[in-house]
């Protein structure tokens, strides 16, 4: 018997995608383009798989790349599945599917449970520890190294096999520091970001047993973005799904823009290599963009080889031409940008947060800013760091997290030689060792009598210093007055003089000491709040470990909140604006060497450069204006600009130019000053 509900469903689908969503007896590529409604596919096929095909939903996983985008999934899917019909399904990231396999695989993989998971700077902290070893090292190094232990990750390489291939000095130093790394993460009892795709890959690659498990566990896989894959994803996929060939990934070869961290837009080619009965899905129709918008996106990317091609169309009108400002210098640009937001604000009726300014690196927003705050314009400026991100938050968050339990690990290793107290990665790599084999957390291990056995008497006295500072700050904690008892912690360690030494900066140094008081002031008035479920509305003090595990989960919701939606203009990157759409959308700094980038220029990779812009230009729905300047000032110094090869490329009949003589049409060039003094007229009144 159909389901009615379900085929209703599907009549509001176009022919591409009912076909990509009633297609289940093999592999399938769907070819998304930008706007073409990708997301709706991938939850109606769930949806489908479930009521339609009767697969249970605990069968099925899907994974995209970020938070934000598996749980719009998840809701959107829920809105389909009533009851318990979507009880058990796997809607996630790739590295939270990964942590679920780490976590069910603990004894096979060698970790006990509750292993820790560095992030970034965890990581990097780490590594630095291991490279003061040799030499001073500065910050480029380590990042270099890290990136590289990244890139090896990612491919599946071990630290034996980047150890016997390296080809210079350089790759045989980060090959031994990779090999530490590794051997200092797993004493600690912990995995890193790229762990969490790398183990579960080795794992399987090395145990069929452990892959025969999870292939009876998962009987379908959708994979969203999938062009954004990296080598390892993509053996995971392919491990999990190569003997029952039941899966779908979308994606879009036209909007891969993150080679530099690992995507291998190649991945969607490989596909049809190592499944020969693919079967290849093309959704062309834009649900966004005007027909202008659209050829421009066509016309351009067309300059890239294809494996397969694509055209986008749509239904929404031809639309306004593409504007191309060009502009004096940089302020001229920004105060072009900033005053026509204003004006066109008035003129469509239109509200802020319709308006998106992209750009190629977040230094070009500072004279935005500028001019936005100068016309009183309010904006969101994405991709800022955010306070529980910064270094100095996560160091006294790692203290207070150790000061209301002493077994957690992660911050015991965080802030153990923070400030330094000459406790190095030897030392904690005997001391993790010693306490896995006696099933206790870090602190606990620090203080027992047995590691005496193990390390030399300054190292003990170092660790038993620390674990005393712990232990007295936790019994004044208990006995009196908590907050007094924290602000003191951070004095006896002396953690502004901490920050002086490694600032670049007093004033910075200042700033960072100031943001550590913030975050106490804040745990005094989440302790000091007042309890809306009480009738009475009176004060209640909470204790200090409730109050420091609100400000924990606050850090995390903050890490995953959703977009602010209140009414801005947006600012950020081409990178940033990759899934986001707009009515209005400018596009700034359309030059040699800004967009494409230098770099990209040097190093001959000018194909994604072209595929950023395309994916700046599918952002708009209603007006795209893409503006350049003829100077722009670097290193002091002010320079002549080249406008960009990709302007060139567009379709000469829908562009329409301001401030080229050669390219201009005079009476456009009347009308647009007409509106402008209309604008401010109405601005005036």
């Amino acid at each position: 018997m159909r389901d009615e509900l379900m085929q209703t469903r599907l009549q509001t689908l176009n022919p591409r995608q009912r076909e990509a969503v009633t297609y289940i007896n093999g592999p399938c590529l769907v070819l998304a383009g930008a706007g073409s409604g990708k997301t709706s596919v991938i939850t109606t096929k769930i949806a489908y798989l479930i009521r339609e095909c009767g697969m249970p939903a605990r069968r099925i996983a899907a994974v995209t790349f970020t938070n934000k985008a598996a749980r719009e999934m998840k809701e959107r899917v829920g809105k389909m599945l009533p009851g318990k019909l979507g009880h058990g399904l796997t809607v996630s990231t790739f590295h939270t599917l990964g942590l679920n396999i780490i976590k069910a695989e603990l004894k096979v993989l060698g970790y006990r449970s509750g292993f820790s998971l560095f992030d970034p700077e965890d990581a990097k902290a780490l590594l630095r520890d291991l490279m003061h070893k040799d030499a001073a090292v500065d910050a480029d190094q380590i990042n270099r190294v890290q990136h590289q232990i990244s890139q090896w990750k990612n491919d599946l390489v071990t630290p034996q096999q980047a150890l016997s291939h390296a080809e210079d000095q350089d790759q045989d130093y980060a090959a031994r520091l990779y090999e530490a790394y590794v051997r200092h993460l797993k004493a600690y009892n912990a995995v890193d970001f790229d762990d969490l795709i790398y183990l579960p890959a080795v794992l399987f690659e090395r145990e069929p047993e452990v892959l025969a498990r999870w292939r009876k566990r998962i009987h379908y896989m959708l994979v969203d973005e999938y062009q954004d894959t990296n080598s390892s994803q993509y053996r995971l996929v392919r491990l999990l799904m190569a003997e029952r060939e039941t899966f779908t990934v979308v994606g879009d070869d036209d909007q891969s823009i993150y080679a530099w961290r690992g995507a291998r837009p190649e991945n969607l080619e490989q596909l049809q290599d190592d499944f020969r009965s693919l079967k290849v899905i093309k959704l062309e129709q834009n649900y966004r963009s005007t027909a202008v918008i659209l050829k421009a996106a066509n016309t351009l990317i067309a300059n890239n080889p294809h494996v397969y091609e694509k055209t986008l169309w749509s239904e929404m009108g031809r639309g306004d031409d593409i504007r191309v400002i060009v502009n004096r210098n940089e302020e001229v640009e920004a105060e072009r940008v900033a005053s026509e937001i204003l004006t066109r604000r008035l003129k469509l009726s239109a509200k802020w947060k319709d308006f998106a300014v992209l750009y190629r690196g977040n230094f070009q927003a500072r004279l935005l800013e500028i001019k936005l705050q100068h016309y009183q314009i309010p904006y969101k400026l994405s991709g800022g760091t955010s306070f529980f991100s910064r270094n100095e938050i996560r160091d006294a968050m790692a203290y207070l997290r150790l000061l209301i339990n002493p077994a957690d690990d992660n911050a015991f290793l965080r802030i153990v030689n923070v400030p330094r107290r000459e406790i190095g990665p030897t030392t904690i790599e005997k001391l993790a060792n010693y306490a896995t084999e006696r099933q206790v957390s870090l602190y606990d291990a620090s203080c027992e009598l047995g590691l005496q056995e193990l390390l030399p008497e300054k190292a003990l006295f170092r660790l038993a210093r620390f674990n005393h500072l712990i232990a007295d700050v936790r019994k004044r904690m208990d006995q009196g007055d908590a907050l007094a008892a924290i602000r003191s912690l951070f004095q006896e360690i002396d953690y502004e003089g901490w920050l002086y030494q490694n600032a670049s900066a007093p004033i910075v140094a200042e700033k960072r000491m100031a943001n550590v008081w913030t975050l106490i002031d804040q745990l005094e008035r989440s302790m000091q709040r007042n309890d809306e479920g009480d009738d009475d509305g009176s004060e209640e003090t909470d204790d200090v470990e409730a109050a420091i595990s609100r400000l924990v989960l606050r850090d995390i919701m903050e890490q995953q909140q959703e977009e602010d939606d209140t009414d801005k203009v947006q600012l950020l990157t081409l990178h940033a604006s990759k899934g986001l759409e707009y009515p209005h959308v400018y596009i700034m700094g359309l030059e040699e060497d800004l967009l494409p980038h230098r770099n990209a220029i040097e190093a001959g990779t000018i194909e994604e450069e072209r595929r950023l812009a395309y994916v700046g230009i599918t952002r708009a729905r209603q007006t795209l204006t893409m503006t350049l300047a003829r100077q722009r000032k670097a290193f002091g110094e002010m320079l002549n600009c080249t406008p960009s090869r990709f302007l060139d490329e567009l379709p000469e009949d829908d562009i329409s130019w301001e401030g080229r003589p050669d390219k201009e049409d005079p009476e456009k060039k009347r009308e647009r000053g007409m509106d402008a003094i209309a604008g401010l007229k109405a601005l005036l009144q």
